[in-house]
């Protein structure tokens, strides 16, 4: 499961690793990106430009946004088949911006849980695959744009901590993801463990209302 992230890379870092995108004018440091909240993202609508999706899905049948909070994440292994997400999988494909992400280590008998910040090792913005829906409210109100992670089995890194990760796109791999039509299976793997670092930050990441740099301070 992965269940917060961040995004915190400078506009010229967004922009040289993906080049040809079009990003939002303001894009704040975000430290702490938690479920429900609104997250950069590239569709296969428009993948020039990318855009602000709702984390958390809801299919179409939804009754109302909860249903978004119990479905953050999707097993890649079988995301096509699940009614939740099989629709998205064969249509609407995205891929969230980010820039590192958080797990946490079991705790110890009267201890908390302790968090671990990956990322990459040059520290450079990636992505990870996703599935969007729209979800239209009561009374023909606009319709809301939301979204889930993908997972898969960890690689040897995060394994030491949880046994899944969210999957990660390498810039040059959108595109072939974004499309339903071509081959990507081979891009739902873990992501290589030697391109990836980890390090024990902050409990100030536990708290899903907190985004503030310190997110990221050494454990202590």
């Amino acid at each position: 499961m992965c269940g917060r992230y961040t995004l915190k890379s400078s506009e010229r870092a967004l922009q040289a690793a993906f080049p040809g995108v079009v990003f939002p004018d303001e894009l704040p440091p975000r430290f702490n990106i938690a479920p429900t909240q609104p997250v950069l993202a590239i569709t296969g609508d428009d993948p020039s430009h990318a855009t602000f999706l709702r984390w958390g899905l809801v299919p179409p049948w939804g009754k109302d946004l909860r249903v978004g909070s119990k479905l953050i994440n999707a097993r890649a292994e079988d995301a096509a088949r699940k009614p939740a997400f099989r629709a998205a999988y064969q249509r609407r494909r995205c891929a969230l911006i980010a820039d590192g992400f958080y797990e946490w280590r079991p705790a110890a008998r009267g201890k908390k849980k302790e968090p671990v910040f990956y990322a990459l090792r040059d520290g450079a913005p990636f992505a990870f695959a996703g599935l969007w829906e729209r979800w239209w409210p009561k009374h023909g109100a606009e319709p809301i744009a939301t979204c889930t992670l993908l997972t898969t089995d960890a690689n040897e890194l995060v394994r030491l901590v949880h046994d899944r990760m969210p999957v990660l796109l390498r810039p040059q791999d959108i595109a072939r993801w974004l499309d339903p039509q071509t081959d990507s299976d081979e891009l739902l793997a873990p992501f290589p463990a030697e391109e990836m670092r980890a390090r024990d930050v902050s409990n100030a990441v536990n708290d899903a209302t907190h985004e503030a740099a310190d997110c990221l301070a050494p454990a202590q």
